[in-house]
């Protein structure tokens, strides 16, 4: 093995001053004040202080035993790791021996495969009796024969076949697999071991290897793979053109490059771009390796403690490299975790999305309720309508009884006429010259006569008749004298005097004309019941029609004794009646078609004796 400077020349020129520095190392440490003497632990590195994984496998180490008090690190590197030739170990042997002349370490740490192998090919020259662990190794790198009673090993033990399985069976359809693999001597073993494993897969898979490329080379070709292609990282620390790679750097360009998921077992790289699988976890292995160390530092012989052999963690999948390269959660190993999912939606705004659909919800049931109510008010709307209407159409059979003498009077006078019209006209047809335009004038009586009888009859049977609830168009101005010219006659009958004062222009309204028609006979009605005991003379009635603040209004007034003001308020409830003889349901069921009619029916009592009833309805 060799250094990073030609050690055989220059060793002879800087043996007496590495002694030197030997000796001023120690120097301090006899001239302190008396203490407790620190451990001192000689760590030594395959490759360098920066190659991966083995750089955070050793500052996890270090971390470790540092949580004990008093405990020095001193750190080398076998750079001869990276070729073949061991023609410099001797001189490094004795370099490490006069380092550490007067004050041999407490313990040696030898990280990774080269370090193992150094150690135990020149065990017997350096520090045969100080303790040595050996670490980050797989366990086919150790030679368990050699071990010696100063000795204890915390290694790895890989399976590869389950690393190549796991690419396979989260990626079915894979045809061929490029394995990036340094040219060193250690990289070279790997490669060998490697190819073992993957002669099992050989019928379904394709493998191609890096080993004899330039890391340039390997960045090409592993940008143009073939479809259904994927990357097994082996490692990287010397490529074929003899360049060495520290760090994370190699591993970046190639995840930016590659145009197939990279599928590697060691956490270093988990979270950086590998897709997952069975996972040596470098967490969990420098601390076996740190709790060894310090029952060692405690005065534990090394070689009664057991070798430890670290198999792969649980499989740990990067759900990010999954959703870039197509991987179902249902191909994964069971008992697989998952790192690095995104939220969800749900995930992140659970609360918000509960809140809302809480409120939503709440909302669908007010509204549900709502709507309900709505038809069972609806439902019971039209039941009152159409109970208003039964008794609204008993009450216009009541109203009939009392216009009874009126109606009589009012078809008998057109009847009476008729028939004197049609015996005189009798008369004049018996008589030798019959008068032509006498007998023309007599029919045009009978027409007349006749018209009249059934327009009293046609308003009876309309008043009568029992119709449903229907708005349409009318004008309240011709709808009240057409009921003032209907209740003329019982006017003349209880000697009371009808005055409308109609207004001019039309007053549109929507209204169901025998009711709204009722109203106005309930009301006349009941003025004129109101005034049977006012003196003739003073039996007026007053209908007026109006304009009023965008309504068509309507007054009924007369002049009888008014309404106890403390009954005013009562006046439109069911049953209320000042009458001995009367129901109470006159003015109830006018106030309840108003109302239909989306209406107001107020009743007030007027300065100088009286009542006045005013209807306001909603013009069109």
């Amino acid at each position: 093995m060799r250094l990073a400077v030609p050690w055989r020349p220059f060793f002879a020129r800087t043996f007496t001053a590495a002694l030197a520095i030997a000796w001023l190392l120690a120097t301090p440490c006899q001239s302190r004040a008396a203490g407790p003497t620190p451990k001192r632990i000689l760590m030594l590195h395959s490759y360098g202080l920066r190659f991966q994984p083995w750089a955070d496998y050793s500052e996890a180490l270090r971390a470790g035993i540092s949580q004990r008090p008093f405990v020095t690190f001193q750190d080398h590197s076998l750079l001869n790791a990276r070729t073949a030739s061991d023609k410099s170990d001797a001189a490094f042997v004795d370099y490490l021996r006069a380092l550490n002349h007067d004050q041999q370490p407490d313990l040696i740490i030898a990280i990774g495969s080269p370090a193992a192998n150094f150690v135990q090919a020149h065990r017997t020259d350096l520090f045969p009796t100080t303790p040595m662990l050996f670490t980050l190794v797989e366990r086919r790198r150790v030679d368990l024969d050699k071990l010696t009673e100063y000795d204890t090993v915390v290694a790895v033990a890989n399976n590869d076949v389950a690393f190549f399985d796991n690419v396979v069976r989260v990626l079915p359809q894979t045809k061929t697999i490029a394995i990036v693999v340094g040219a060193s001597p250690g990289e070279t073993f790997w490669r060998n071991e490697l190819a073992k494993s993957t002669a099992l897969f050989a019928d379904r898979v394709q493998f191609r290897w890096y080993d004899e490329l330039s890391f340039e080379d390997m960045l090409k070709d592993a940008a143009n793979l073939p479809p259904h292609s994927a990357i097994f990282w082996l490692g990287l620390t010397i490529d074929a053109a003899g360049v060495a790679y520290e760090g994370n750097s190699a591993f970046s360009r190639l995840f930016d490059a590659a145009n197939a998921p990279i599928f590697f077992h060691d956490s270093i790289f988990f979270g950086k771009g590998i897709v997952g699988g069975p996972m040596q976890v470098i967490a969990g292995q420098g601390k076996k390796a740190a709790e060894v160390a310090l029952r060692i530092l405690d005065g534990e012989r090394a070689g009664d403690i057991k070798p430890t052999f670290v198999v792969p963690a649980a499989p740990m999948f990067d759900w990010r490299q999954m959703q870039r390269w197509g991987i179902s959660e249902s191909r994964l190993p069971p008992g697989s975790t998952i790192y690095f999912r995104e939220p969800s939606v749900w995930d992140r705004y659970w609360w918000q999305i509960s809140l809302i659909t809480g409120v939503i919800l709440l909302q669908g049931g007010l509204i549900s309720t709502l709507l309900r109510e709505h038809h069972r008010r609806h439902l019971a709307e039209v039941q009152s309508r159409q109970r208003m209407a039964e008794l609204a159409h008993v009450n216009r059979f009541s109203t009939a009884g009392e216009l009874t003498a009126t109606i009589a009077h009012e078809i008998n006078q057109p009847l009476g006429s008729i028939l004197t019209n049609a015996e005189t006209a009798q008369l004049i047809l018996k008589s030798q010259n019959p008068d032509i335009s006498g007998l023309a004038e007599i029919v045009d009586d009978i027409l007349r006569d006749d018209r009249r009888a059934s327009e009293v009859i046609r308003r009876m049977r309309s008043l009568l008749k029992k119709a449903p609830f229907e708005l349409k168009k009318l004008d309240l101005n011709d709808l009240v004298r057409e009921t003032i010219e209907f209740l003329s006659m019982l006017a003349v009958g209880r000697k009371v005097e009808l005055i409308g004062q109609i207004m001019p222009e039309a007053l549109p309204i929507l209204g169901d004309r025998i009711q709204l028609q009722q109203v106005i006979l309930n009301l006349v009605v009941n003025a004129i019941e109101a005034m049977k005991d006012t003196p003739s003379e003073s039996r007026i009635i007053s209908i007026q029609t109006s304009r009023a603040e965008g309504s068509a209004e309507l007054s009924v007034s007369d002049r009888g004794s008014g309404i106890p003001k403390d009954q005013l308020k009562e006046v439109f409830e069911p049953f209320f009646t000042s009458k001995a003889e009367g129901m109470g349901m006159g003015l109830s069921i006018a106030h309840t078609i108003v109302e239909a009619h989306q209406g107001l029916i107020a009743a007030k009592n007027r300065d100088h004796g009286g009542a006045t009833f005013t209807i306001r309805l909603p013009l069109v």
